[in-house]
């Protein structure tokens, strides 16, 4: 949990922190490749508005964009990161430790993690967490006893589902997508399980024992390249893929999506919360940056704008799911003046 201060204003940013970073020409945004194609569709945006070098934007996975980011100040480092997850504790204290005291944090909207299928698959697919836990956990209880994950077909699990391969190609450990959807969806799956309620083993054992992805074949790590899982989906009818929604959402001529519960990911199920497997997206700004990058303000400004991140937007255009008003009002006053964050 963040407490929120005011920082100095943006032009006394700029005069602290004119000798810490050069002017290079282009902005640099690292991090999720979930937030990837909402940076890079504000980068195409703000370059045609103004003309200026098109911001440069890496996907880099969660984990290796707050690596870069908290690296330093100066023009070698990132100005921003994207984060399909909050910053944790370890990734703040880097920052701190490498200079990178002054941060603003800007949650500018939701995405859903959606499992998805080629639209070449003959059957509806409506799984439950606990469904989706057996099938990809490294280990789940079998004959009464906490051991390695014997399940290798759907029906084995559930014989009302099809005699395929269980085979899912998802996101590795550096990235926000897999951290929220094992807390999402592998440990909320485990908990459901009856050998879990009835041993009453807590959420401590719940997070030692159920966050292990399987690595024997029916799980497949496939980069932070989320394309590559679209690619590999359209050429498996019978192959699941993890992504964010926004992908599906980008890509529903030839993907469809798997139900969880009962429920299809949509703008809709995310906003209201109806759809189990949802989380915040961030991005992160180097404040001591503003004013010294050109144009890196005036870009933060373009990415909490009404036109990117309101109802309508472009980036709902891309599958965002927008804040409510009054958050979203806040989230913009937060970030064009540069309002920081402490860890408690």
């Amino acid at each position: 949990m963040f407490n929120l201060k005011v920082s100095a204003s943006v032009l006394a940013i700029a005069a602290v922190s004119a000798t810490a970073a050069a002017a290079r020409d282009e902005i640099r945004v690292v991090g999720s490749s979930t937030v990837f194609p909402y940076s890079q569709a504000v980068a195409e945006q703000f370059s045609n508005m103004i003309g200026a070098p098109s911001p440069i934007v890496e996907s880099t996975g969660t984990g290796g964009g707050m690596q870069i980011f908290c690296g330093g100040i100066g023009e070698q480092h990132a100005d921003m990161t994207g984060a399909s997850r909050a910053m944790k504790s370890g990734e703040f204290e880097l920052c701190q430790t490498n200079g990178v005291t002054d941060i603003t944090e800007i949650y500018f909207g939701s995405d859903g993690l959606s499992i998805a299928m080629s639209r070449a698959a003959d059957f509806d697919w409506d799984l439950t967490l606990t469904e989706i836990f057996l099938a990809l956990a490294a280990q789940v209880p079998v004959d009464g006893a906490w051991a390695d994950n014997p399940y290798t077909t759907w029906n084995q699990i559930n014989p009302d589902l099809p005699e395929v391969s269980i085979l899912a190609y998802g996101p590795p450990p550096t990235s926000g997508t897999r951290d929220a959807f094992v807390e999402l969806a592998m440990h909320a799956g485990c908990e459901e399980l009856d050998f879990v309620k009835d041993g009453g083993f807590d959420s401590d054992w719940v997070s030692a024992n159920c966050s292990r992805m399987r690595t024997d074949g029916p799980f497949v790590e496939a980069g932070e390249n989320d394309n590559l899982i679209v690619q590999r989906l359209q050429a498996d009818a019978n192959a699941m893929g993890i992504f964010g929604y926004s992908f599906l959402f980008e890509n529903t001529d030839t993907l469809k999506a798997v139900q969880i519960g009962g429920v299809e990911p949509s703008v809709d199920t995310i906003a209201s919360g109806d759809y189990p497997v949802s989380r915040p997206l961030f991005v992160y700004v180097k404040n001591a940056h503003r004013g010294v990058i050109p144009n890196l303000q005036e870009f933060v400004e373009e990415f909490v704008s009404e036109d990117a991140i309101g109802f309508g937007g472009y980036l709902s255009e891309r599958g965002l799911v927008p804040l409510a008003d009054a958050r979203r009002e806040q989230t913009r006053d937060d970030s064009i003046n540069a309002v920081t964050f402490t860890m408690e």
